[in-house]
């Protein structure tokens, strides 16, 4: 008889990547999965899926009213729906989850993907980030089966908690064909692609200094925001201040199943975090990912897990500041050096076909085989 996991996450499912992957990943071996999100106004159709979905509509969109709201409803769809693991995505689902696993005697097991408490949203919000905190403090010492997305977290956690986590990095499936939809006319052939993608296009990104690069950067230049995020009205603002709504370009939400098609369009990506929050000072970004898989070089800031990854295949270079002017000289260099964006791309098939899904799936299924082992010997 299938093991049934209800799968909880606050985001809307719509462009969630890593959430998709892993669900797919355990339905396809054998597991009968419910994933448990919210439904924004601004929310796109949801896509079939091979397993089931539910979005809730709730008052609130952000802020600790949501989250009261979310953890609550939350809670009473656990509690009244039956499952034989609960599955957790980051602390703001979690609390919910160990009730309902304590009280029913469930497996959890905790997707740790964010450094939750050190975001950079909380970084001037100590309260907030307290009551985050001490969820962490009193529940995660306590969990059995914990996963992140890094090597640096993962010793952070370690450290933190003297728990045992696991590391499932958020890659790709490694999948070299060809696209499944033709999207090259929204991008001019005569142009030199930049792009930023991600849902999370927030603060102290370096999106503001990407912007402000433009301006440095001559006609030949197209810079390619795609995705969603907490700047982009101010991103958007800053556009028609230094009169670049020729040069910048936002396309808006683009579902995860056609983000491919969008990415292999540019010439190079980025990924800029600034190193002013532990949440960015050891994350390992999806977008240096998607760049890879779609055959995308990259620059980047130095931050530790994208360093290592950059230097070991020589797929990009590093910004040393987000001074936008030291922007604009990378970006000119990368084009100007003869045979370095070549050299570039000549290696990062190599690096998607070292690092992509297919392998990162074998570590996640262990975890949950070990799960239902110990199901199978209770019951």
């Amino acid at each position: 008889m299938k093991k049934k996991i209800i799968v909880s996450v606050t985001t809307d499912l719509v462009t969630d990547q890593r959430v998709h992957k892993v669900c797919t990943s355990l339905h396809e071996h054998g597991y009968e999965i419910l994933v448990v999100g919210r439904e924004l106004k601004a929310s796109l159709p949801l896509s079939a899926r091979d397993y089931k979905t539910k979005r809730f509509r709730l008052w609130f969109e952000k802020g600790p009213l949501f989250y009261a709201v979310y953890n609550l409803r939350l809670f009473l769809f656990l509690l009244f729906n039956k499952a034989d693991i609960l599955l957790a995505n980051d602390l703001d689902t979690l609390l919910p989850n160990y009730l309902v696993s304590t009280w029913k005697g469930i497996p959890l097991a905790y997707d740790n993907h964010e450094y939750f408490t050190g975001m950079p949203e909380l970084l001037k919000r100590p309260k907030v980030r307290n009551v985050w905190k001490t969820i962490e403090k009193n529940i995660f010492p306590k969990l059995t089966y914990i996963y992140t997305d890094n090597d640096a977290k993962q010793k952070l956690f370690q450290d933190e908690y003297h728990v045992p986590v696991s590391v499932v990095k958020n890659v790709p499936i490694y999948n070299p064909g060809e696209l499944k939809e033709d999207v090259a006319p929204l991008f001019p052939s005569d142009k030199k692609i930049l792009m930023y993608q991600g849902t999370g296009i927030n603060i102290h990104r370096g999106t503001e200094e990407l912007t402000e690069a433009m301006q440095y950067l001559d006609d030949s230049y197209r810079l390619y925001f795609v995705g969603s995020g907490d700047v982009i009205d101010v991103l958007k603002e800053k556009v028609k201040e230094l009169n670049l709504e020729k040069k910048v370009v936002f396309t808006g939400k683009v579902p995860f199943q056609q983000l491919q098609n969008y990415t292999r369009q540019a010439h190079l990506g980025f990924t800029l975090d600034k190193p002013i929050s532990d949440n960015y000072i050891y994350s390992l970004p999806n977008k240096l990912f998607d760049y890879v898989h779609a055959g995308v070089p990259v620059i980047a800031a130095r931050l530790q897990e994208v360093e290592k990854m950059i230097n070991k295949y020589n797929i990009g270079t590093f910004v040393s500041s987000h001074d936008p002017k030291e922007i604009a000289n990378v970006i000119r260099a990368a084009f100007d050096t003869p045979g370095r964006i070549e050299e570039w791309k000549k290696n990062l098939p190599i690096a998607a076909q070292d690092v992509n899904w297919q392998k990162e799936e074998q570590v996640l299924l262990s975890i949950y085989a070990t799960i239902s082992r110990q199901l199978d010997a209770v019951n």
